[in-house]
């Protein structure tokens, strides 16, 4: 079996390609980025045979198609605006796919994955990803599924790459049509920092408020479970205080909005200015706490009992007691780790199903991947609890 795993340069890609190197059974593992320099110190860094390095522009349909050609699967690490172009290529290539965001610029390419006979699975890695399974492994165990709230916190700095800066201002972006909630059967717009809520996340992260946010779950664990009566699906997340509050002016100021300004005569966005000084600041890069925490909770009835699971997963510590997950890497191997299983376990024909296909569809025995997750130190705890003894009707 062959990988490619576009956008391997990455921070995120990175650890996805280790964790291949280190878990899989690939024959063949290929760096493939725009950036040479940092694609070759990652294959340097790996020092592993079956790793090699492939320079491609995305930009360049027919010459990134070609490249992937004879791969069994490509590992997208790129970023949200690039997913619509790095699927077509897929698609077109032949190759099964997988991607870290999922905001639907790849359902237009179902057709030709089932033509040939693919899977591509938008939006795999620690939310969303991993949160779906952890809903659903509750949701499997009732009978009917009343409410799913999905949290998460992401600690890291707020704008460590290009990427992650345009992830942090597309979930807030005043004007985003996906920021939505289902409840009663439909979905419902909501502006930024709606419906908060205090979320106790597993130590040493503690509660902390948390919103509304833009993630795939809320659309496809409304259709995995439609057939258990579900009423209310909820994602929240939230990043480090400090973020969190310099997000929140940014919005009160309209500046997410991103109004072009002049300066010197050239005219540019002004959170694009933001974004970039960000980048290259000091206080961009950096943050007090590193890692990620998820909390799923999901209230519905078993055998005429009103039942809680509350899911939540730990990691190793990022203090540099457990080589390998200090500072950074403790937020980018939670996330990359997740998408490499995925990534191998698609290679390896474990999903039957074909085309765009949701977390849900793709892993139907979530308890499989919980295991996979533990042979690297990521675990998943559950606690059920009757809150109704008995269901009147």
């Amino acid at each position: 079996m062959k990988v490619f795993c576009l956008g391997g340069a990455g921070k995120i890609a990175r650890e996805a390609v280790l964790d291949l190197v280190t878990y899989s059974s690939f024959e063949k593992i290929t760096v493939a980025d725009f950036n040479e320099e940092e694609g070759r110190k990652v294959v340097e860094w790996l020092n592993d045979p079956r790793v090699d390095f492939v320079k491609v522009n995305v930009h360049d349909h027919d010459d990134t198609v070609q490249k992937m050609k004879g791969y069994d699967i490509v590992m997208d690490g790129t970023t949200i605006t690039l997913n619509g172009k790095t699927t077509a290529c897929i698609a077109e290539a032949g190759c099964h796919g997988i991607n870290l965001n999922g905001f639907g610029e790849e359902d237009q390419y179902h057709e030709l994955f089932i033509e040939n006979g693919k899977t591509c699975l938008p939006g795999f890695g620690m939310t969303p990803g991993l949160t779906q399974l952890m809903a659903m492994h509750a949701a499997n165990q009732l009978d009917k599924v009343e409410t799913v709230r999905v949290s998460h916190g992401s600690y890291r700095p707020i704008a460590f790459s290009k990427s992650i800066t345009e992830t942090t201002t597309y979930e807030y972006d005043p004007d985003l049509p996906g920021r939505i909630v289902y409840e009663n059967g439909e979905f419902i717009q909501v502006p930024p920092f709606a419906r908060p809520r205090e979320i106790e996340l597993p130590e040493p992260y503690g509660k902390g408020v948390q919103y509304i946010i833009p993630h795939a779950e809320t659309k496809t664990l409304a259709k995995a479970l439609h057939h258990k009566g579900v009423n209310l699906i909820e994602v929240r997340g939230t990043w480090p205080q400090k973020n969190m509050k310099l997000v929140r002016a940014l919005y009160e100021y309209g500046i997410l909005r991103n109004v072009p300004i002049e300066i010197g005569g050239t005219e540019v966005g002004i959170m694009d200015c933001i974004a970039q000084y960000l980048y290259q600041s000091k206080e961009g890069s950096e943050t007090e706490l590193y890692g990620y925490a998820l909390h799923i909770e999901v209230i519905g009835e078993k055998d005429g009992q009103k039942v809680r699971h509350v899911l939540t997963h730990t990691h190793p510590k990022s203090d540099g007691s457990v080589p390998g997950w200090e500072e950074l890497r403790a937020y980018t191997r939670n996330v990359a780790i997740p998408f490499a299983i995925a990534t191998d376990m698609i290679a390896k024909g474990y999903v039957e199903n074909k085309g765009i296909i949701i977390p849900e569809e793709a892993f139907k025995h979530p308890q499989s991947f919980f295991n996979e997750l533990e042979k690297r130190g990521i675990l998943v705890h559950e606690n059920i609890e009757v809150i109704q003894s008995s269901v009147h009707v």
